[in-house]
């Protein structure tokens, strides 16, 4: 392993980070939209295609999401969907986490949904 590879390791993320308008290209491409957000959260507005896995429930329910596939996580900030890129990344899938969350997603004038499909918020 040269020493790029180890100071890598060691100091960088074991993920990428993307754009809210990089993750709708990808999502488009084939690529899981995660969001770990609290249930009232999500209910309140969240994208259009994406799936739900509360970030405490992720280590038990990963298994859900399907294999080969990329998955970009999304929280409200950006912090929560770090930890389940770094949880995930670990376990060998591609992730990458969506910089600025769905509150980046919502200012970009990207789509957010509530449960049921009617226009929805950021909580």
């Amino acid at each position: 392993m040269s020493l790029r590879e180890t100071l890598q390791r060691v100091f960088g993320k074991p993920y990428a980070t993307v754009t809210p308008e990089q993750a709708v290209d990808l999502v488009g491409q084939g690529a899981v939209l995660l969001d770990v957000r609290e249930p009232h959260e999500w209910q309140a507005g969240h994208a259009p295609k994406a799936r739900h896995i509360p970030l405490g429930d992720l280590p038990r329910r990963s298994s859900e999401l399907p294999e080969g596939k990329p998955v970009l996580t999304v929280c409200r900030s950006g912090h929560r969907s770090a930890r389940a890129a770094k949880l995930l990344a670990g376990s060998g899938r591609p992730v990458s986490n969506v910089a600025g969350g769905m509150t980046a997603w919502a200012r970009a004038g990207l789509p957010v949904v509530a449960k049921g499909g009617g226009p929805g918020r950021i909580a």
